[in-house]
This record gives C-alpha cells, sequence and structure tokens, in this order.
C-alpha cells in the first residue's frame, strides 16, 4: 500500500525555517546570520555560551525537532578569542593525561581541532571540559585522537583543509602573521566555506513536487562483475551516485571505468555521490567527476577521508611507474578530498530535498558502510551494502543489521556461488600457522600479498595472534611502508574497530600495531636485505599482484621452491594474481633499470580464503534474512556473473522475495 501524499511531503520550506529560528531562537545568544553549512544549517551567534545548557539548550532542541533539520552553533568571527589565547586555555581547561598533541584552527568552520593521545579521557568524564572551551574561547571544541604511529595523510588533509596551528595574538586581540601565510590560510578558508555553502544551497533547496511517485536504480557499474561499482537512484526530485570506482582487472579502459555515458546520467543533476569504502573498486574513478566539473558532496565515514587520499594517490604513484595511463590528477584527487562530508555510524542527514542518508557499519575494512537512503517521509527506504562481511574479526565488529526498515536490497555477491563456503577463522589461522611454520624449516620466506585496507592489518593481528600462543617462530615481519601508514590510520579511528581491539589500542602498552615483532620497511635500499636475509614474512601491496613493491618481492622470491606465495585476498578476473591462482608461471617484470626479466614461478602457491573481508554464501543469506519482515525485492550486485545470478535465484526460492542480478546499464523501478 502507498502512502498518501501528505506522507511523501517533505520537510518544511526554507524560508519557514529560517522564519521559525528567527522566532524561537534565544535573543541572548545574539543571533547573526543563518548559513548552509553541507548538510547542516549553521546558524552563526555572537554568544554561544547561551545554547550550551539551561533554557537556551532546550529551546534549542525544541527548534530541532520542529524543523526536522541538523543545526549546528557557530560563534561569529569577531566575537572568537584570538587563537594564541585559546590555545593557551585549551591546554589549561583539558588535564594533561588527556595528551594533547597539537591544537589547530579550522577558520572556515570556527572550529578548534584537538588532537590528544587519550580523548577518550574526555568523553568518559563528560562534555563539561568542551563546554567550557566553547564557553570561554567562543571556538567549537573538536577532539580526535593522534595517530599512535606518525600519519603524513592526516598532515596533509589537515594542511589541504587550512587547520594550521594558532597565530599569535597582537595587543587588542587582532591576529598578525606572515602575509603570505595569512593570505594562504584566507584562501582555503573562503574556498570551504564556499564549497559548504553551495553543497547546503542545493541540500535545502525547496522540493520542485509534493509527491514523488518514481524511484529508480541504475547499474552503471559492478553488475555481473566484481570492480567499477557504480549505481545511480534517482527520484523525480533528486539523483545520488553510490560508489565510484574502477575494475583493476580491466584489459581496455571502456572495461575499467563506470558507464557514464549512460544517456540518463548528467553532473549536472547530481546532487550527491556516496562512497562506501575506499577500495579503488569503489572510489577509484572519484576524481574524474571533479576533473570534469562537478561540484557537490561526497558523503563517507571519518577514516574513509584520508584512506581515500591515501590510495587514490598511491594509484597515481603506481601508474606513473608504470608508465601507463591515469584518468585523473592529483589536483582532482583533492578537490574531491575538499568536497567530502564525513560522517559518522547511524548519523542521518538531509542529501538531498526528499533523500536522507544513514552509513552503517558494512564490517568490511576500516569506515567501511552501508548506504540506507530514506527517501520521502516514509515512502521508501534502500539499503546498498557495498561491500559486506556478517561476521566477526579480530579487527571489525559484523555488519550491522538493526535497520527499521528496508524495501530495497542491493548486496554485493563477492562469494555468493553454491560452492562459496569459507573455512572459519579459527581453520584458516591453523592453515597459516602450518604454512609459515614449514617455510620457516626449509629457510623459505612467506611471502603474503594484501590490500593496503584492513586485510594486511587483519593478518598482522593474526600473526601477532600465533606468536603470543607459541603457533609460529619469532620471526621478523616486514610491512611495506604504505602498510604502515594504512595501519596509522586504523590507530587515529579505534571507535570503527572491533571493541577488543578498540581496548587495546586506547592502552598503548598493548597496542597490537606497535608491536616490535612488526618492521616497517621505509624505502626499496631495504628490500635487497630482506630478500638476501633469513626466514621471513613479507606484507606487501598490491593484493593482487597489480603493481606496487609486491613485484619487486615477487620477481626475487619466485624461482625458490622454498618460499611461498599465500593469497588471503580476492583475486579479480584479469589481475596477475588471479592468472597465477589459475596456473600462469612465466612472468615477466620491468626491472628498475628499464630492462625485462623473465621469471619461471617455482615457489609454492597457497590460498586462504577464510580471512576474506567479504562474507560467504551462508552469511549473506543469514543477512538478507534479518530484513525479510519489510523486504519487497533484492537485487544482487558485486559478484561475477554465474555467482551474481546463482545467489539471486538461492534467495529468490528460499525466501520467495523478487530477486533480479541486473546486467550493466539496467534500470530498475523501486517505486
Amino acid at each position: 500500500m502507498r502512502p498518501s501524499s501528505s506522507a511523501s511531503r517533505g520537510a518544511l520550506p526554507l524560508a519557514e525555517i529560517r522564519q521559525r529560528i528567527l522566532e524561537l531562537f534565544p535573543r541572548e545568544a545574539e543571533l547573526e546570520s543563518i548559513e548552509f553549512e553541507g548538510p547542516l544549517l549553521a546558524v552563526y551567534v555572537r554568544r554561544p555560551e547561551v545554547l550550551l545548557e539551561g533554557e537556551g539548550a532546550e529551546r534549542l532542541r525544541e527548534l530541532v525537532k520542529e524543523i526536522r533539520k541538523r543545526i549546528v552553533v557557530r560563534t561569529s568571527d569577531a566575537a572568537r578569542m584570538c587563537e594564541g589565547e585559546t590555545d593557551a586555555e585549551v591546554r589549561r581547561i583539558l588535564p594533561p593525561e588527556v595528551g594533547i598533541v597539537s591544537v589547530l584552527f579550522d577558520r572556515a568552520t570556527g572550529e578548534v581541532i584537538i588532537e590528544a593521545r587519550n580523548p577518550q579521557l574526555v568523553i568518559m568524564r563528560g562534555t563539561e571540559a568542551l563546554r567550557e572551551i566553547q564557553k570561554v574561547t567562543r571556538w567549537k571544541p573538536r577532539l580526535f585522537r593522534a595517530p599512535a604511529l606518525p600519519s603524513y595523510t592526516i598532515t596533509a588533509i589537515r594542511h589541504l583543509y587550512g587547520q594550521t596551528p594558532a597565530r599569535p595574538c597582537e595587543e587588542g586581540g587582532v591576529e598578525e602573521g606572515r602575509n603570505r601565510e595569512k593570505n594562504e590560510i584566507a584562501k582555503k578558508t573562503k574556498k570551504r566555506r564556499k564549497i559548504l555553502n553551495t553543497i547546503g544551497q542545493r541540500v535545502f533547496r525547496d522540493r520542485f513536487l509534493e509527491i514523488i511517485d518514481s524511484i529508480t536504480v541504475t547499474f552503471l557499474g559492478g553488475a555481473l562483475q566484481v570492480g567499477r561499482s557504480a549505481v545511480l537512484i534517482s527520484t523525480n526530485e533528486s539523483r545520488v551516485l553510490v560508489d565510484c570506482g574502477i575494475n583493476p582487472g580491466a584489459a581496455h579502459p571502456s572495461l575499467a571505468y563506470p558507464r557514464f555515458d549512460y544517456a540518463g546520467f548528467s553532473l549536472d543533476d547530481l546532487d550527491a555521490v556516496v562512497i562506501t569504502h575506499a577500495h579503488l573498486d569503489h572510489c577509484g574513478f572519484l576524481p574524474v567527476l571533479f576533473k570534469y566539473g562537478y561540484e557537490g558532496p561526497v558523503y563517507c565515514t571519518e577514516p574513509t577521508v584520508p584512506l581515500m587520499y591515501l590510495l587514490l594517490k598511491d594509484y597515481l604513484e603506481v601508474a606513473r611507474r608504470r608508465g601507463v595511463y591515469a584518468p585523473f590528477t592529483i589536483q582532482d584527487v583533492e578537490e574531491a578530498i575538499l568536497h567530502c562530508i564525513p560522517l559518522r555510524y547511524g548519523t542521518v542527514v538531509d542529501i538531498a530535498p526528499d533523500i536522507k542518508l544513514t552509513l552503517y557499519n558494512a564490517g568490511h575494512i576500516v569506515g567501511s558502510a552501508m548506504a540506507h537512503f530514506h527517501i520521502g517521509t516514509g515512502l521508501h527506504n534502500i539499503l546498498y551494502t557495498g561491500d559486506i562481511k556478517y561476521a566477526f574479526t579480530l579487527l571489525l565488529e559484523p555488519a550491522y543489521t538493526r535497520i527499521p526498515r528496508v524495501e530495497t536490497l542491493i548486496i554485493e555477491s563477492t562469494y555468493g556461488g553454491p560452492e562459496d563456503v569459507l573455512p572459519s577463522r579459527e581453520e584458516s589461522e591453523q592453515q597459516l600457522a602450518a604454512i609459515i611454520s614449514e617455510a620457516v624449516q626449509e629457510g623459505g620466506k612467506v611471502l603474503i600479498p594484501t590490500l593496503a585496507v584492513e586485510r594486511a592489518q587483519d593478518i598482522m593481528l593474526v600473526l601477532n595472534k600465533l606468536m603470543d600462543q607459541g603457533k609460529i617462530p619469532e620471526i621478523p615481519v616486514f610491512v611495506e611502508g604504505l602498510l604502515s601508514e594504512v595501519t596509522a590510520l586504523h590507530t587515529a579511528y579505534p571507535e570503527y574497530l572491533s571493541r577488543e581491539l578498540q581496548e587495546q589500542i586506547y592502552d598503548e602498552s598493548r597496542n597490537p600495531f606497535l608491536s616490535e615483532r612488526f618492521e616497517i620497511v621505509k624505502g626499496p635500499e631495504k628490500r635487497e636485505e630482506i630478500i638476501t636475509g633469513g626466514p621471513a614474512v613479507i606484507l606487501a601491496t598490491s593484493g593482487m599482484l597489480e603493481g606496487g613493491p609486491i613485484l619487486d618481492y615477487l620477481r626475487y622470491l619466485a624461482s625458490s621452491p622454498r618460499n611461498v606465495l599465500v593469497f588471503v585476498s580476492y583475486q579479480i578476473e584479469g589481475t596477475l594474481g588471479r592468472r597465477i591462482l589459475e596456473g600462469e608461471r612465466d612472468l615477466t617484470f620491468y626491472r628498475p633499470d628499464g630492462q625485462i626479466e623473465r621469471v619461471r614461478v617455482e615457489m609454492r602457491i597457497r590460498q586462504l580464503t577464510g580471512f576474506s573481508a567479504h562474507s560467504d554464501r551462508r552469511q549473506l543469506s543469514n543477512f538478507v534474512r534479518r530484513f525479510l519482515r519489510t523486504l519487497q525485492r533484492v537485487v544482487v550486485v558485486h559478484g561475477e556473473g554465474t555467482k551474481a545470478r546463482s545467489f539471486a535465484s538461492f534467495i529468490r526460492n528460499a525466501y520467495k522475495v523478487p530477486t533480479i542480478a541486473p546486467q550493466l546499464l539496467e534500470t530498475i523501478r523501486a517505486l
């Protein structure tokens, strides 16, 4: 039964929202302006302390409830304490055991960014200290965990956003500094404010139509294949693109990128892009949208922003070294990052006049998300899983299922075939222990190609556990530089990891990522020493042997049967990793001097599927079953053709729910 037209109407018109804010806002706060800030309404006042507690805070809560929009209170520029004094007040108010690492200022949003070693201490003791900072300084404090390992990626993004340390104060509170630095900061501040304002104007525009009578989903990539995920959700009012990936195993560009040549796709009509996680098959084509003029928001989780920046930069570097074409530049990557709107799990935001977005844990990699779209007012709900793991791992909690309503479920099927019953984690850990122990006895090395995000960190935790239990010898574990940077990012976002791992990271003495067992390889000059040394485990990218330092190790180690190549990641069709698994043994490499070298693979090849960050058919089926109460249809994507069709047939027969595995460029009607 379809809701009445009143059920699908939007919230209050923007003019009415402004009027209600003016009527209900406490006069003592001294309201100055109402601005857009992406999906937020930013209300600028001279006295924010009025709204922090008591009657002012209660009236603000009532206002939010009435207008059904997220409001953030900012202090007008002129009313804030000068930066140098604010820095001193922050360090005075927060207790020393919080371990402040840096205090930065985001002038575009009026926020003071506090990076600390133990921010959980502030949260555990309540928010009184943060409220005091805002009362005293009139800067809005935001508390972040400083990574346990140095992270140049977080530093680079802070610089990109114009978040810098305090500038000293002159007499009278006027900020000073070198003109060049001040001008550069002012330029970045102005640009970010413009971006947020432009996004907000589109999000909060008044509805053109009162009734939504059409919701369609078009598959621009990821249909009957793994790679180049891209799905377009359209209503009468809005267009949202979910994921924008590449296919790393494609032999031709026409097979590598999403089909944006589709007649119904236009960047000008696009309201938002949602990126579920940072793997390139889900975000690798995103910078191209900005290259060709997209100026809208990119919604993703907090860890996805730095991970995406890191992996996109690495993609460009690998392309440069291999002399292959890259469809975007570093400037396009930076533009994409500037347009990111990071969200926490469970936060509901308006991304268009008729669509609300909520991101939920997908259990796949740190910060991976399922995207839930609430369309209209109770009209229809779409859940796009992205890549999911519906099981506990040492690294992550399983995919979240306590979602009230899902009518259309779009689900991955990487391991959706009838033969895809993955071994248990315990069995896989035992197999890995046996492989390593045998290689050590023979004086060989274990080479593990890993995806930079999640798989490497998961395997590090497993290796640490196996050594703690005495199941493998205490041998060096070498971790290539990019993996170290990604691991540092994991330590900056422990709240996105498993509960047990969170507790270990909060206690630096127990943080497994800081174990002396792991040696970071900081440059190629170290590789020869590793290769000629004794037994060891080597973790390096890329996980599918499509570039990166793993190829250097493979070139040197492949010819010895004492060594073992262990695949722990899914190998997409067409990649070198997939070809080796299927029996290819004569490989061609380019040496650093540009010469061609041919190598015969004599090392042993092993595949351990139990460490997969994807769900197998059983787990996928159990996940679907959790939503049967409201489910109207299931759409199966992100799987090789035979697996996707087979899983769709299985769900259709098992649960009697209409289920399809769409073709590329196929459009289905959700309403």
